[in-house]
């Protein structure tokens, strides 16, 4: 694992984690889940090395983690250039250090959102979507918990510290314009699909690779009608879904469960074979759904 540092194209400087390996499949962006940060995904990125992957690049997104706000930064920060502008950076360096490997990707959250509003899908041999989901509190197991936290806690807490901090249980610390537009989102039926701010949605129908759309059958963001209402965006993509579940009620997974060491022997494998050779998991779904046009 090498630390290593780039810029947006807006200028705006990167950190992530390069990982290298001697195996000849094919290259692999991890894009992060919001307010996580990338070393959250090494033990993962570590076991696509041990399965053949060439290089694995984290990073994590402006604002966040180890990719701070430079002082004397300017311009407003928004949640929407961390697929815009962040996501290609990060793939541009992951395309120069491998050599011209196909790259795979899988989008944590946030991440697989990340893939419709980037423009550059076309880049990728092919995409998992894990835990991706059409924000809207009421698409939630847990509305009105979700509203309150964003909203009653989250939103009134980036006024005066112009952040939210990380000890109000989001996750790690975020500029308060960033989360903002999270919350913004999160109250809107139609999530990010709707903001006249972001217009980048529409090259949610440019993106035609395969896709595995992964869900988490106890996560209570990411709920069948969640997940559901976002892949059905991926309208022109060749979506194949499949849920995972923990193994009893004990055992739970949630948002962020899957990515953790734990689940390497259980629910990495089939994930990773898709990644790595193209494999859909036995019990994967193709979804039938209207071509946009």
């Amino acid at each position: 694992m090498q630390e290593i540092a780039f810029e947006a194209s807006d200028g705006f400087p990167l950190r992530g984690n390069l990982f290298s390996g001697t195996g000849q499949k094919p290259a692999v962006l991890i894009s992060s889940a919001a307010a996580v940060p990338d070393s959250f995904y090494r033990h993962y990125a570590n076991r696509l090395l041990d399965l053949g992957a060439s290089h694995v690049l984290t990073y994590d997104y402006r604002g966040v983690a180890k990719s701070t706000v430079p002082k004397g930064w300017k311009p407003r920060l928004h949640m929407k250039d961390w697929a815009v502008l962040d996501m290609p950076a990060a793939l541009d360096q992951l395309k120069k250090t491998s050599g011209g490997k196909p790259i795979a990707g899988i989008g944590h959250s946030f991440g697989g959102v990340a893939i419709g509003l980037c423009n550059r899908s076309a880049d990728f041999e092919r995409y998992t979507t894990l835990a991706s989901l059409s924000g809207y509190y009421r698409n939630t197991a847990e509305p009105f918990a979700v509203f309150a936290k964003m909203n009653l806690l989250g939103v009134p807490l980036t006024y005066p510290l112009g952040r939210l901090p990380k000890w109000s249980g989001i996750g790690e610390a975020l500029p308060g314009s960033i989360f903002r537009d999270w919350a913004r989102w999160c109250r809107n039926p139609n999530f990010l699909f709707e903001d006249p701010k972001v217009p980048e949605a529409r090259h949610f129908n440019a993106v035609r690779i395969p896709v595995l759309g992964v869900g988490i059958a106890d996560d209570p963001w990411g709920t069948p009608r969640a997940v559901g209402l976002f892949l059905e965006r991926l309208a022109n993509a060749d979506v194949s879904e499949i849920w995972l579940s923990p193994d009893n009620r004990a055992d739970q997974i949630g948002h962020l469960g899957f990515f953790r060491k734990t689940r390497a022997e259980t629910l990495w494998p089939d994930i990773m074979g898709w990644l790595l050779d193209g494999k859909l998991p036995e019990g994967a779904i193709r979804r039938s759904s209207v071509k946009a046009a």
